[in-house]
């Protein structure tokens, strides 16, 4: 099967700020209980996702072009950039803000790891 992205725009995401886009790569149907997205999300210069937590699930995120500031549940902040990965384990909290001057993308899946 093959069949194209779905497209969604989402403003101030979990308290953030400005707009994120997100290319969803597959439904939460097809994930048959096991997760609930995988998608390219797109975030302009200066928007961001707020501080959320993820509980029984994990999401990690993978940097594909531009550059941002990922904070980890600890409150670590992280310069992140094409090829690093951001590991968000359940029970844990992030946030992630574009700080560069071109777009942030990134491939995120959020998957159940109990079940």
């Amino acid at each position: 099967m093959v069949r194209k992205e779905t497209i969604e725009v989402k403003n101030e995401l979990r308290g953030g700020k400005g707009s994120v886009t997100f290319h969803h790569v597959i439904t939460e149907e097809e994930f048959a209980g096991h997760g609930r997205m995988y998608a390219r999300l797109v975030l302009e210069p200066g928007s961001s996702i707020g501080w959320h937590i993820h509980e029984g699930e994990t999401e990690p995120y993978y940097i594909i072009a531009g550059e941002g500031t990922f904070t980890d549940s600890d409150g670590s902040k992280y310069l992140v950039e094409k090829g690093d990965c951001c590991i968000i384990e359940a029970g844990c909290g992030h946030s992630i803000e574009n700080t560069g001057s071109e777009n942030l993308e990134f491939m995120a899946l959020i998957y159940n790891v109990e079940k």
